[in-house]
C-alpha cells in the first residue's frame, strides 16, 4: 500500500475518532463562554501531566480537552464547528496554552527565544497554583478599596488578594487594575469560591503593552464591558497584514462577568515571565467617583462594535477591488510586452528597406540581435587592423628587386 494512501486513511480514522467538543467538556451547545471556560479548567487540572506522570491515558484526555476548548473558546471557530463540524476547523492552526512551570529550563529557554522572535506563544496558569487554590491552601492578603500596592511575584507563582464590597460599592461598580513599569508579563486572575472553601479560576486577563507599561484590568460596572484578545490576531499578522487588519477587532468580546455582588472577592496576580520575577502595582477602586468615565467607556465600546460591523462589510469591498487591481496590473504587464514586441518588429521591417543584396539583408537581419557592446568591439578590432595593412604596404618598398649593371664604365 502506498505511504501517502496509508497516511490519508490514518488521518480519516483520526477524524472519525474525534469526540464532540461539547461532549468532551461536558457542556451543552447553549453554554456560555464562562461555563465552557470553567469546565475546561476543571478537566485541565484533573488530567494535567504534572499530576498524572507516566499516565498516557490522562495525557490523551488533557490534549483532547485542550483541543476542544481551543475550538469552543474562539467565537469564529465555535460558529464554524456548529455549522459544519470538524471539517470547517483547521486543526493545524490550533494554539496550545503552555504551562511554563512544567517545561523545564531548556524548553523554557526555547519558548522565550521564539517569543522574542515574534512567535505568538500562549501560556496558562501553573497547574500547581490552580491546585493549591482549589484546595484552599493559598495565602490571601486583604486589599482595601481605594488603595494601591507595589509588590514583586516570582515567575509561575501568584499573589492572592481579597476585596470586600458593600451593597453600595457593588451597585456603583468596581475596577481592579494591575500594571508593571518594568513591562513584565503577568496575568490578572479572578476566582470563584467553591462550596468546600476552595477557589476555582473564573476570569483571566493577560497583560498587554500600553505605552511605557504593561497592564491588565477587570471592570465590573453593571453593563456589558468588552475585552480585546490580542492573541487571536497575532497569527494572522504573521501570515498576512491585510487579514490581520480586518481581524483586528475579532477578539473584541464581552467579558463573562459584568458585575459583582456585595461580599468578599478574590483576585490574584500571576508572574508570567519566562525566567524573572514580576514587579507590579495593583489597585482596587469603587467606580462611584468615575461617572463620566463609565459613560465614555460605554460610548466608545459601542462605537468599536459598530466599527467591527463596518469593517466586515469593507473587507468584502476591499477584496473585490484588490482582485480587480491585480487583474489590471497583470494586463498592464502583458500589454507593455505586446507593444515592445510590435515596435521591435516594426524596426526590423524598416531596416529591411535597403539596396543591399537579399543575402546581405538576411545576414544583416540575423546580425541585428547582437549587442551594441559587441559591435563596439568589432569596430575596435577593425581599427586595430588598419595599421597592420599600412605596415605591410611599406614593406613592399623594401622588397623591390633592383637590377645591377655589371658592365665597366667607359
Amino acid at each position: 500500500m502506498p505511504a501517502h494512501k496509508w497516511k490519508s486513511e490514518k488521518s480519516e480514522s483520526t477524524k472519525q475518532l474525534r469526540r464532540d467538543p461539547y461532549e468532551v467538556l461536558g457542556v451543552t451547545r447553549n453554554s456560555t463562554d464562562q461555563e465552557i471556560k470553567s469546565a475546561y479548567r476543571k478537566l485541565a487540572l484533573k488530567y494535567h501531566p504534572d499530576k498524572n506522570a507516566n499516565d498516557p491515558e490522562a495525557a490523551d484526555l488533557f490534549k483532547e480537552a485542550t483541543f476542544s476548548y481551543n475550538i469552543l473558546s474562539d467565537p469564529d471557530k465555535r460558529r464554524q464547528y456548529d455549522s459544519a463540524g470538524f471539517e470547517a476547523v483547521e486543526s493545524e492552526s490550533q494554539e496550545l496554552e503552555l504551562d511554563l512551570s512544567s517545561l523545564g529550563a531548556v524548553n523554557t529557554m526555547f519558548a522565550a527565544i521564539f517569543s522574542k522572535l515574534g512567535v505568538p506563544i500562549k501560556t496558562t496558569v501553573s497547574a500547581a497554583v490552580l491546585e493549591e487554590a482549589l484546595h484552599g491552601v493559598v495565602s490571601i492578603r486583604p486589599l482595601p478599596l481605594g488603595q494601591s500596592l507595589s509588590r514583586k511575584v516570582e515567575k509561575q507563582s501568584a499573589h492572592f488578594y481579597s476585596v470586600t464590597l458593600t451593597e453600595k460599592d457593588a451597585q456603583a461598580g468596581f475596577v481592579c487594575r494591575v500594571y508593571s513599569t518594568d513591562k513584565s508579563k503577568f496575568k490578572l486572575l479572578y476566582f470563584d469560591r467553591e462550596e468546600n472553601g476552595g477557589l476555582s479560576l473564573a476570569l483571566q486577563e493577560d497583560s498587554v503593552k500600553t505605552g511605557k507599561v504593561t497592564s491588565a484590568g477587570m471592570f465590573f460596572l453593571g453593563f456589558p464591558v468588552y475585552r480585546l484578545d490580542h492573541s487571536s490576531n497575532s497569527v494572522a499578522a504573521v501570515k498576512d497584514p491585510d487579514t490581520a487588519f480586518f481581524k483586528k477587532l475579532d477578539g473584541f468580546q464581552p467579558c463573562e462577568i459584568n458585575e459583582l455582588k456585595a461580599g468578599t472577592h478574590v483576585f490574584a496576580v500571576y508572574g508570567d515571565n519566562f525566567f524573572k520575577s514580576v514587579s507590579y502595582n495593583i489597585e482596587v477602586l469603587c467606580a462611584a467617583p468615575f461617572t463620566e468615565e463609565k459613560e465614555n467607556l460605554r460610548a466608545v465600546e459601542a462605537e468599536i462594535l459598530s466599527k467591527r460591523v463596518e469593517l466586515s462589510k469593507f473587507e468584502t469591498e476591499y477584496r473585490e477591488v484588490l482582485a480587480q487591481f491585480t487583474e489590471m496590473t497583470g494586463r498592464y504587464a502583458q500589454e507593455m510586452q505586446a507593444i515592445d514586441d510590435l515596435l521591435k518588429q516594426r524596426n526590423e521591417i524598416h531596416a529591411s528597406y535597403t539596396t543591399a543584396s537579399p543575402m546581405k539583408r538576411s545576414s544583416s537581419s540575423r546580425s541585428k540581435g547582437r549587442s551594441v557592446s559587441k559591435e563596439g568591439n568589432d569596430d575596435g578590432q577593425a581599427r586595430d587592423k588598419k595599421p597592420t595593412r599600412e605596415r605591410s604596404k611599406k614593406k613592399k618598398w623594401f622588397n623591390i628587386h633592383l637590377k645591377v649593371d655589371k658592365r665597366k664604365p667607359c
